[in-house]
C-alpha cells in the first residue's frame, strides 16, 4: 500500500526564485576585472576549483563565493592583485546580498494553493541571514509550516526534516532544481523526488537522473505540481 502524501518540501534558490543568474552576472564582472591576468576560461576554471575547495570551509552562499573570488584573484595575479580590484569584488558580492527577489513562474500561486492542504517545508542551503532575507522578501514565508536552512543536503537531512515537520519521508515529497541535492538524497530517504530543472543550475549541483525510480518525477516548471500532488495523494 502506498503511503498518502502529507508533506511537501521545497528548495528555494532557482526553484522558487532566481539565484544562479546573479552569480553568472557577477562572474562576468569578475572576469572583466582580471582580464589583464587570465583569460575567461582559465579564470572560470580556477574560480570553480576554489569554490569546490572551499565548500567545506565556507559552505554554500554568496559570502563563500566572494571569498573564493578573492582567493582566485590573489592566485592568478601571483599576489599582486590591486587593492581596488579586491574592493570591486567585495562591492559585487554586497550588491548580490542586496538584490531584490525575483520569483520564478508559478511559484507564488503554486505554494499558496498547496499550503491549504499540505504541510510545506522550505529546505534550503546557504547563508542563514541571506536565506532569511530572501524568504522574507519573497512574500511566501507565512505559507510554510517550517523552514530548514542547512549546510548541505543528504539522506539524513530529509529523514530528519520530514520526521520533525511531517509524517516521515515516505509520506513526503521534495521539489527542487538540483538532481544532486534535492532529488537523489530525498529518494534515498524514501520520499518522492520531483525535479524542476533550471537552465542555469550550478555545475556542482549536477548529477545523473535516477532513471526508473518509482518515486522520481520531472516537471518542466512548477505549474503542473498541484496536479501531480493530487494524483500522488490519492
Amino acid at each position: 500500500m502506498v503511503s498518502r502524501l502529507t508533506t511537501i518540501g521545497f528548495d528555494a534558490d532557482d526553484t522558487l526564485w532566481q539565484n544562479e543568474s546573479f552569480y553568472r552576472l557577477t562572474q562576468e564582472r569578475f572576469a572583466g576585472l582580471l582580464r589583464d591576468y587570465a583569460d575567461r576560461d582559465t579564470l572560470e576554471a580556477r574560480l570553480l576549483a576554489a569554490e569546490r575547495r572551499n565548500l567545506g570551509h565556507y559552505g554554500f552562499g554568496i559570502k563563500g563565493f566572494m571569498l573564493s573570488m578573492i582567493e582566485t584573484a590573489i592566485e592568478v595575479t601571483e599576489g599582486r592583485v590591486p587593492a581596488p580590484v579586491i574592493g570591486e569584488i567585495l562591492s559585487a558580492g554586497q550588491e548580490m546580498l542586496r538584490h531584490p527577489i525575483e520569483l520564478l513562474p508559478h511559484a507564488a500561486e503554486v505554494v499558496a494553493e498547496l499550503a491549504g492542504s499540505y504541510r510545506l517545508v522550505l529546505i534550503t542551503k546557504g547563508d542563514l541571514l541571506d536565506q532569511e532575507r530572501k524568504l522574507a522578501q519573497s512574500g511566501l514565508g507565512d505559507l510554510f509550516d517550517a523552514v530548514e536552512i542547512v549546510s548541505d543536503k543528504s539522506r539524513a537531512t530529509y529523514e530528519g526534516a520530514f520526521a520533525r515537520h511531517g509524517d516521515g519521508a515516505d509520506r513526503a515529497m521534495m521539489v527542487g532544481n538540483s538532481m544532486k541535492s534535492d532529488v537523489r538524497p530525498a529518494l534515498e530517504a524514501g520520499a518522492w523526488g520531483v525535479f524542476v530543472p533550471h537552465g542555469l543550475t550550478w555545475v556542482v549541483e549536477h548529477a545523473a537522473p535516477p532513471d526508473g525510480h518509482a518515486r522520481f518525477r520531472e516537471l518542466p516548471d512548477l505549474g503542473p505540481l498541484p496536479a501531480l500532488v493530487a494524483e500522488l495523494a490519492r
